[in-house]
């Protein structure tokens, strides 16, 4: 199993820490609430206080062991997916979706150009600025500097093989973080 890591920083740590121990206690608090007024607690917050705790240990997880987290971004759903669950096969954290979520502080984006044209400003200067490894099925010299625009670390042509994603991967991280 390749493992996917990078260094971690101390400080980065005890932020990371810090959040997540602060999300649990609002978390106990509600419960502690909900027992001594012999109420059921609000189970929407309840959730929402367990989605932002596993937030904030991804965080801590990031910082501690430096794990790489991976956004694949590609209009064809099942592709996504696919090629997420080979990368977490890897040792990767992989999240796939068909558009573009606020990308996260050291994440790598893995971006179907075929998308580029929907996103907004803000969308797309968050994702240049994440130098994202374009996936096209196009490989004609629009589409290569429709990438460059958008800071491509990579550019690979569909089908992509999980072993040339992996070593564009590998080379996105050698530049060091965005």
């Amino acid at each position: 199993m390749e493992l996917a890591t990078s260094s971690s920083s101390s400080p980065e740590l005890a932020a990371a820490l810090h959040r997540l121990r602060s999300t649990l206690a609002r978390l106990k608090a509600e419960l502690e609430l909900a027992q001594s007024d012999n109420t059921s607690p609000a189970v929407d917050h309840l959730l929402a206080d367990l989605g932002d705790a596993f937030s904030h240990l991804r965080g801590v997880e990031v910082a501690a062991f430096g794990l790489v987290s991976i956004l694949v971004v590609d209009d064809d759903e099942r592709l996504a997916e696919l090629t997420a669950r080979g990368l977490r096969r890897l040792g990767y954290e992989a999240e796939a979706t068909d558009a573009l979520r606020e990308i996260r502080s050291s994440e790598l984006v893995v971006f179907d150009l075929s998308l580029a044209a929907g996103l907004d400003e803000g969308a797309r200067t968050a994702l240049t600025a994440a130098r994202p490894i374009v996936v096209t099925g196009a490989t004609d010299l629009g589409s290569r500097a429709q990438a460059a625009r958008l800071g491509a670390s990579d550019y690979l042509v569909k089908p992509v093989e999980l072993g040339d994603l992996v070593a564009a991967i590998n080379r996105r991280m050698a530049e060091g973080s965005r």
